[in-house]
């Protein structure tokens, strides 16, 4: 049979021609399929391209903007600092200057802080690349879908926000906040960076570092930090504005040891810390929070020495300010302390006629008369000055009675006043005075307890930035009297009734002319007291005490309107002369008596003022 002959007879069976029509359909089908598939290769392909291209341009642009990317510099405000001003002991005084910030190396920060902080904030600092995926993704989340603000940065990171950029919450600045992180880490050591971060994070209390955190918080400089109080402040970054509060708020405090506990243990974890020390760490006291007012004696200290110190180092005190020192000073603040609690709670009260107030009185019907007291105490032969008592209140009364106020001498001086002294400068200039200072009063009394030897008065013993010195203080002294001279007056002084200004004995025609040997120094504290008018008339009181170790002056006068007046009937019930004694030998008393018992109480020369 031929092939038409076939197609005939295919053509008539039903079967053979559906069974052409399925296979062509099967056919058509798996044409589809094949079509299909290679529809979504290529497109896969496609789209696996572009997704490459992608990652290379955001690989290359990643590359470029961190080539681009330079690291900025701090800015201004986060490197500012204060400059801080300690006592003799190195008591904390106050502080000058825009923040409460002062930059320590690396070094000062004992290790166990470093691990406190890094175990609180940033556990894979040493190891890490400086970001972390993982916070970023979080605040690129948080900033899309409007949600809270997120934490987790790294130390570095931190640091590069606090330091570098600005405080802004966007995608834009988190990227950057990165960029520059990375860089930062490839580019400073780390501890380069955890020294920028210690000097510029917040800690509360307004303290901005390490340092400053250490000295509101524990009154302590960073270097003496425990390992409790490390961990402590490591544990308040966490929300600096709130755990401020610890040790005044009980449930502040509360929270924060739970958390100081949490960076113990990882401390104890890390190996950073033994279990005997994990052990034996106890939650530290804080100092109290918010404090009280400001102390107004202290800010007489500073002017005075923030002064000399500016001029020490040839620069202004505006600079000074903002420099990052630290004065060290010669002030005894618990000596000045009690000496300023001592001189308000002895000033009698207009109104009540009690202790406490502050030194206004009525004077002869004259209402608004004002008493003030000025107490200054140096040590001889050197001069460095241990207390400085200028006023009630800086806030009141800016003006520094002892370094600045002309007090009437009166009598104050006579011991320098006999025939055949030989004065040499600056003593020689003083005793001519009518109205000296009661600094350079002082000064006069210091030398007679020095042999003869003036040393000039200074109130800044050394000054360091970031731990090293920049300045040191060296006495300067000279010899202003014979010492056989300064031994005579001090004999004068010595016999009964010369605390009372009595010098006759020993005295002829108003010259010296002793008459046996005299010693070379004082064996006990040598007193005077003088002032200018007597009984309802005084004007002035003086009363000076001094020994070989310290020179004591105190000065009473008053003013009304800034005219000078009698200090007569502001004295409460005893003359001013037995007023000025009191408080004088007082202070002498809360020295310590140096070189010497307390001096004995002056009979009063003057009667009380009704």
């Amino acid at each position: 049979m031929n092939a038409r002959a076939t197609t005939r007879v295919n053509a008539r069976d039903p079967l053979r021609r559906g069974g052409t029509r399925l296979h062509r359909i099967g056919t058509l089908l798996r044409r589809i399929r094949v079509r299909r598939r290679r529809t979504r290769v290529r497109r896969l392909r496609r789209v696996l391209a572009a997704l490459l291209t992608l990652f290379l341009l955001v690989c290359a642009a990643v590359v470029v903007a961190y080539r681009m990317t330079p690291i900025p510099e701090p800015h201004p405000e986060t490197v500012s600092q204060s400059t801080v001003f300690v006592d003799t002991g190195g008591e904390y005084l106050g502080r000058r200057g825009p923040v409460d910030r002062q930059d320590i190396p690396l070094k000062q920060v004992p290790r166990h802080v470093q691990d406190a902080v890094i175990a609180a904030e940033n556990r894979s600092f040493r190891t890490d690349s400086g970001v972390a995926p993982s916070a970023i993704l979080r605040a690129a989340l948080a900033t899309v879908t409007g949600g809270d603000r997120q934490g987790g940065s790294t130390i570095t990171q931190q640091y590069v926000k606090n330091a570098l950029l600005t405080p802004e919450q966007s995608l834009k600045r988190k990227a950057h906040e990165a960029l520059i992180a990375v860089k930062l880490d490839r580019t400073r050591a780390k501890d380069d960076i955890l020294a920028g971060y210690l000097n510029t994070v917040y800690f509360g209390r307004g303290a901005a570092g390490i340092e400053s955190a250490a000295r509101n918080y524990f009154g302590v400089g960073a270097h003496d930090l425990t390992v409790s109080q490390g961990a402590a402040l490591a544990s308040i970054l966490n929300l600096p504005s709130y755990y401020e509060r610890a040790g005044a708020d009980a449930k502040v405090t509360g929270t924060l040891e739970r958390r100081w506990v949490w960076v113990l243990d990882a401390m104890a974890d890390s190996g950073a810390i033994s279990a005997r020390e994990r052990t034996a760490a106890r939650f530290p006291a804080f100092r109290f929070y918010p404090p009280g007012g400001t102390n107004g004696q202290r800010q007489y200290l500073i002017d005075t020495a923030s002064a000399e110190a500016a001029d020490r180092l040839g620069i202004t005190e505006d600079q000074l300010a903002r420099g990052g020192y630290k004065v060290h000073t010669t002030f005894d603040l618990g000596l000045q302390d009690e000496t300023a609690e001592l001189v308000r709670e002895r000033t009698p009260d207009s109104d009540t006629g009690g202790k406490g107030g502050k030194g206004v009185q009525v004077v002869k019907g004259v209402k608004g008369a004002r008493l003030h007291t000025a107490v200054v105490a140096t040590v001889p032969g050197d001069g460095a000055v241990r207390v400085l008592y200028g006023g009630a209140d800086y806030a009141h009364q800016p003006f520094n009675d002892a370094v600045d106020g002309a007090v009437e001498a009166g009598t104050v001086l006579d011991p320098f006043a006999y025939k055949g002294l030989r004065f040499g400068d600056p003593l020689s200039e003083l005793v001519k005075e009518t109205a000296p200072t009661p600094l350079r009063l002082n000064s006069a009394y210091a030398t007679l307890a020095a042999d003869g030897t003036y040393a000039a008065p200074y109130t800044v013993a050394k000054i360091t930035k970031a731990g090293r010195t920049v300045h040191t203080a060296h006495a300067k002294t000279r010899t202003a009297l014979h010492g056989k001279e300064a031994a005579v007056i001090t004999e004068l002084l010595n016999v009964p009734g010369g605390e009372g200004g009595a010098f006759l004995p020993g005295v002829k025609d108003g010259a010296f002319a002793p008459a046996r040997a005299v010693p070379a120094v004082p064996v006990v504290p040598v007193v005077h007291s003088a002032g200018a008018g007597s009984g309802p008339g005084a004007r002035t009181a003086w009363r000076s005490v001094y020994s070989p170790k310290l020179a004591l002056t105190l000065a009473l006068f008053a003013e009304r309107g800034g005219k000078p007046v009698r200090v007569a009937g502001l004295t409460g019930d005893l003359p001013p002369d037995s007023y000025a004694a009191l408080a004088a030998d007082e202070v002498w008393r809360l020295a310590g008596s140096p070189g010497g018992r307390t001096p004995q109480q002056p009979k009063p020369t003057s009667a009380p003022v009704p």
